[in-house]
């Protein structure tokens, strides 16, 4: 047996707009989703695309498109609908209490 951690098998894919310029954007959630997950998922990828997509889909179940909900996610929402999908038994802490 090892000291290590288990390593999760979700992919959480993040494709952003090249032309508009989102890759930081997208490189900030990604860092935040493995902040908060670590190695409870499997793999956090950055996906290039174009005209205007920004969409986060968790082992291709789409989680955020920025066109349907009109925006970007809070990183808090994005990070309960990613555990949600991914990891639905795992408590976020203070993400999940309410104001």
């Amino acid at each position: 047996m090892s000291d290590l951690p288990e390593h999760g098998t979700a992919r959480v894919a993040i494709e952003y707009c090249t032309q508009c310029r989102w890759l930081l954007r997208a490189g900030w959630m990604a860092q935040e989703l493995l902040n908060t997950f670590g190695t409870e998922l499997g793999e956090v990828a950055l996906v290039p695309g174009a005209g205007g997509v920004f969409r986060v889909t968790v082992d291709e179940q789409q989680v955020w498109d920025r066109k349907s909900e009109g925006g970007f996610p809070d990183i808090a929402v994005l990070k309960q609908r990613v555990r949600d999908v991914a990891l639905p038994e795992r408590d976020l802490g203070h993400v999940d209490r309410k104001h």
